[in-house]
């Protein structure tokens, strides 16, 4: 539930959607180069991407992505995105978004990368089994913030 008392509803993001991304990606990634409308649609049209979406009284409040890599089995996924609100943190709708995409992997090995001083991103991602395995300096380009690449392997925790 939200602050308000509305339930918060997960489920399929669709091209609909993709302005409203945008709106919360400027707002959640300003000075990390965030994402335009159009960058969304191409996401959301590709194949072997899954994308999901959080509403609050039919507001988008939050996204996330993952994107299957390779043309056959056993497939790797790697997490594209994930935004939530941020009047909304702290309700656990990240984490809800996150395993999603989890769901979606289903049991394979997901990679990630997330900036370093993004300590409640980090610490929901080791709190679902993901270990960091490298560091990418300057990997955000306009800021030129550090990003931890993380895997997390199958049977990896689920909370």
């Amino acid at each position: 539930m939200t602050r308000q008392g509305e339930p918060v509803i997960v489920g399929a993001l669709t091209r609909a959607d993709a302005e409203r991304c945008a709106e919360l990606e400027a707002v959640s990634f300003e000075g990390d180069d965030p994402w335009p409308a159009m960058a969304f649609e191409r996401e959301l049209a590709s194949a072997g991407n899954h994308y999901v979406g959080a509403r609050s009284a039919g507001t988008l409040i939050g996204y996330a992505g993952i994107a299957r890599l390779g043309r056959q089995p056993p497939y790797e996924y790697e997490v594209h995105t994930i935004c939530v609100d941020a009047a909304y943190h702290g309700r656990g709708i990240g984490r809800r978004l996150l395993n999603e995409l989890l769901d979606f992997a289903n049991g394979g090995v997901v990679f990630l990368e997330v900036r370093t001083d993004n300590a409640a991103a980090i610490a929901l991602y080791r709190s679902v089994g993901f270990e960091q395995i490298g560091l990418r300096r300057r990997y955000y380009r306009v800021s030129g913030a550090d990003a931890f690449t993380m895997r997390r392997d199958p049977g990896g925790a689920r909370l």
